[in-house]
């Protein structure tokens, strides 16, 4: 049984409207000091890049219509395999400007395809 690509749409949805409420108030400095909110906020990108990878296989089509879907999925790789090397400003920055994009996009494209 094949999956429905708005379920991966959905899933990269959640976690990223999570990853905001769990940011929400805090500056950097606050991020920075509370490894509960990093790890969370790391968990959910991988969940988001995981997402986009599968997307991708499942179907490329609606992936390249998400601009930002590689650069999830090679940010998820680097926190995974790169876990000893995490820059948290660059997690924060990618929180701050590149996830309200993919989060728009997202929400774009599960409003053109319309519920299941």
């Amino acid at each position: 049984m094949e999956r429905d690509p708005r379920a991966y749409l959905w899933e990269v949805k959640q976690a990223a409207a999570a990853i905001g409420e769990f940011t929400a108030g805090l500056n950097f400095i606050d991020y920075e000091g509370s490894e509960l909110v990093r790890s969370a906020v790391e968990r959910k990108f991988e969940i988001i890049g995981e997402a986009l990878s599968q997307l991708s296989k499942f179907d490329p089509a609606m992936a390249n219509r998400l601009s930002e879907a590689r650069r999830a999925v090679d940010f998820r790789n680097q926190l995974i395999h790169g876990y000893r090397r995490i820059d948290h400003a660059e997690v924060w920055a990618v929180v701050q400007t590149d996830l309200p994009k993919l989060l728009a996009a997202v929400t774009a494209l599960l409003d053109q395809l319309g519920p299941p």
